[in-house]
């Protein structure tokens, strides 16, 4: 049986760059040419909000970026007349190819409501442990080669967002985010269908990212309020709980919970909205106007620390029916306290988040000393990690984040539903590696539980699916009530990826903790053509410019659409199975590609040795024993590797080496004969397709006298190619190469001086 955990986007996600890396303080420095820019960005600010910018020259960590387009950005944490202002700064406003290693967009944040300085940063790495959420960390921001002082960096939620996380950036996309915010008593963007059945109802209430998808948005309000029991088919309900989990478990109350707002809305290719957590700087209890609910005109830090997560199920000064028509259904409760359970367990319990914290402190120590305007003491920085802050110049009370959090712990703990889960163990499934329209058998040993749910699917771009698990005694389980449930599924992709959930009257669990934003991934039997073997070096080839170190290696290639784990398969050249070299345990993502090198040379190595051959192919096995694919590797040419071409489906040839990428047109012509160096002096190399059957080259002198003769056996045209060595030290004048077979004769010219 190979099973292994998957992290979705994710896990796609890092896009391989360090501009969101906490191990680096970014530098920013922006350039106005107007000596009143900031009277300039706040007049702007005031009277046209976000649709009017500032031109300014910006460089980022020495990258100049001319004309970029600058503003303020924030509600509450915008001041006119204030220094220290939060930044929108849109790098390609007027010169649409400029980004920063891909990114468009910067938002700086100005720490006004967080003499820690770290809860932002600390707030998005818990996220995105559960949820497709935004990277952030520090810059420093000079204007006019004067420090203004540290800020955050946070990764704008934008359509690059949504493509990296999502797979597309052309559905319905929305902010939630009132044109004016009403509290305590407004509805602001709750997502209540109270603004009439006309979708215009509802636009001053949501900022439309997509300029499209009203229509969709009120039909998903309608569904939300109205109908309960549809509300998955528009709405993605296990990323909603968690969203809604991470707000109580974190007490980020500037959100959906306290003024209904501060979240986005992705309608993906399922059509169904995924919420996606935004504006974090006020979690860990530093918003305290309201809950939206029985402490709607405020609560004092005592209050936030107990604050009930099913509040909403009971009182909401306004509608929130994406909290109360969820929540009140029995099972959702359980799910929703299940993902409080697990962000408690993993995060305070084990006092990861206190170690985490004080790592971002000593960062960004020096950078906090030397901020000349930052809204609070050094002294109130290094406190506010433990203890609560005061700001004489506001009263405000800023709770210390251990203090806050050690209490909301022992509080969730104590919450009922929070213990008395089942437990799942021993989970299995056979056959090991099922092929397509085979029966899957799932079991698990749960202990205590009354039922228990198997939700999967068989594509990473689909929504999962679920099925109860019975111990009946007839479901592949074992004895009737003995523990162990069972369910059947039929193969039908490459990848089944599933999750389990168990629950009684009390308390429910995931397995794993974290789905649906990790699952298992069960893999079926690869077809031909999935997974190829893309391109081969060998035989003391030289080095090439973008060469790998090391003279032998393969490249396979996924040229499927979903992920492929390796463990188990076989590469072998020759006719059978045995003798060859099992794959590592690793997956290769849809497109990817994965290079085995001869031992020692790095990166995974094995133990192989290749050889030309046209009787003996290399060949690529299944787990289970299937040869999914096979190629015949010529004699090799310095210089020159073996490849597919066209990338990942077409014949082999002789090509420029391209490890780890799409590989370039080949050299071996599809018909002919390509010889070099023409004129030769000593040897000749002779390139050439398979015709497909059995053939002959021979070659001429200007007399007609055949002077060399070469017969081959059947071959496969769609994967020999041939680079014949032909020594010529004693021919000298013209001659004609003559390879016949497949029903053709293709000739060539070759002088010998």
């Amino acid at each position: 049986m190979i099973l292994f955990l998957s992290i979705t986007a994710c896990a796609f996600a890092q896009l391989g760059n360090d501009f969101y890396s906490t191990d680096k303080i970014q530098e920013i420095r922006i350039h106005f040419a107007d000596t009143t820019w900031s009277a300039t960005l706040d007049s702007l600010y005031f009277q046209y909000g976000d649709s009017c910018r500032l031109l300014g020259d910006v460089t980022v960590n020495g990258k100049l970026f001319r004309n970029a387009g600058v503003r303020y950005k924030g509600f509450s944490s915008w001041h006119g007349d204030e220094i220290k202002n939060p930044y929108n700064i849109d790098l390609d406003y007027s010169i649409p190819t400029q980004n920063y290693q891909g990114h468009t967009k910067i938002k700086l944040s100005n720490v006004i409501h967080d003499p820690s300085f770290i809860r932002e940063v600390l707030s998005y790495e818990i996220a995105r442990k559960y949820m497709p959420a935004s990277r952030a960390n520090f810059a420093r921001l000079y204007v006019n080669d004067s420090l203004i002082g540290l800020y955050t960096n946070v990764e704008s939620v934008d359509k690059k967002f949504v493509a990296s996380h999502y797979g597309s950036q052309s559905g319905s996309f929305f902010k939630g985010e009132p044109e004016e915010l009403e509290f305590p008593f407004g509805e602001n963007a709750n997502l209540a269908y109270s603004h009439g059945t006309d979708s215009t109802g509802y636009m001053p209430f949501y900022k439309n990212e997509s300029d499209y998808g009203w229509n969709e948005l009120l039909r998903m309000i309608r569904i939300l309020n109205t109908s309960a029991d549809s509300v998955e088919t528009v709405m993605n309900i296990d990323r909603t709980l968690w969203m809604h989990a991470f707000n109580y478990s974190l007490l980020n109350l500037d959100s959906y919970i306290g003024f209904a707002q501060n979240y986005y809305l992705y309608q993906d290719h399922n059509g169904v909205f995924n919420p996606i957590i935004w504006d974090l700087n006020m979690s860990f209890g530093s918003f305290r106007e309201s809950d939206g609910s029985y402490n709607f005109l405020g609560l004092s830090i005592p209050k936030i620390k107990i604050l009930d997560p099913l509040q909403h199920t009971k009182f909401s000064i306004s509608p929130r029916p994406l909290l109360t028509n969820l929540l009140n259904d029995d099972t959702l409760k359980r799910m929703f306290i299940s993902h409080i359970r697990t962000i408690t367990e993993e995060n305070f319990a084990t006092h990861s988040y206190y170690e985490r914290a004080a790592e971002l402190q000593q960062g960004i120590d020096a950078a906090v000393q030397e901020d000349p305007h930052k809204f609070y003491t050094y002294d109130d920085f290094i406190q506010n990690i433990d203890t609560t802050v005061r700001v004489s110049s506001t009263s405000m009370l800023y709770p210390g984040i251990w203090d806050l959090v050690e209490a909301r712990t022992t509080y969730l703990k104590s919450f009922p539903g929070y213990t008395g889960q089942p437990e799942i163990s021993a989970l299995s499934y056979e056959p090991a590696c099922p092929a397509r329209g085979e029966q899957i058998n799932f079991r698990i040993v749960a202990t205590n539980a009354l039922r228990v749910f198997l939700y999967y699917r068989q594509s990473s771009s689909s929504l999962f699916s679920r099925i109860v698990m019975k111990d009946d005694g007839i479901s592949g389980d074992g004895e009737e009530n003995d523990g162990i449930f069972g369910a059947s599924v039929v193969c039908s992709g490459q990848l089944i990826q599933y999750y389990l959930y168990a629950e009684n009257d009390v308390a429910g669990v995931f397995d794993p903790a974290r789905a649906a934003y990790e699952f298992y991934s069960l893999q079926a039997e690869v077809d031909p053509g999935k997974l190829v073997i893309n391109e081969v070096r060998f035989g003391g080839q030289n080095t090439t410019a973008g060469d790998v170190i090391g003279n032998d290696w393969i490249e396979l290639l996924n040229s499927s659409a979903e992920p492929v784990n390796l463990a188990g398969f076989i590469l072998r050249q020759g006719t059978t199975r045995e003798l060859g070299f099992i794959l590592p345990d690793t997956t290769i993502e849809a497109g990817d590609y994965f290079l085995i090198y001869s031992l020692g040379n790095g990166g995974f190595s094995s133990v192989f040795s290749l050889e030309a051959s046209d009787e003996n192919p290399l060949s690529l096995y299944n787990p289970t024993g299937t040869k999914i694919e096979s190629v015949y590797l010529g004699n090799p040419v310095s210089g020159k590797t073996q490849g597919r071409y066209p990338n990942g489906n077409g014949p082999i040839c002789y090509m420029q080496s391209t490890p780890s990428a799409n590989n370039y047109p080949g050299t071996t012509p599809g018909s002919g004969i390509l010889t070099y160096p023409n004129p030769a002096y000593d040897q000749a190399i002779l390139e050439f397709s398979c015709p497909g059957s059995a053939f002959t080259l021979s070659v001429y002198d200007i007399s007609g006298k055949e002077v060399f003769r070469k017969e081959f056996p059947s071959c496969e045209a769609t994967s020999n190619s041939f680079a014949l060595p032909l020594d010529v030290s004693q021919w000298s004048g013209m001659y004609l190469l003559r390879l016949t077979g497949g029903g053709e004769v293709k000739t060539q010219k070759l002088i010998v001086y």
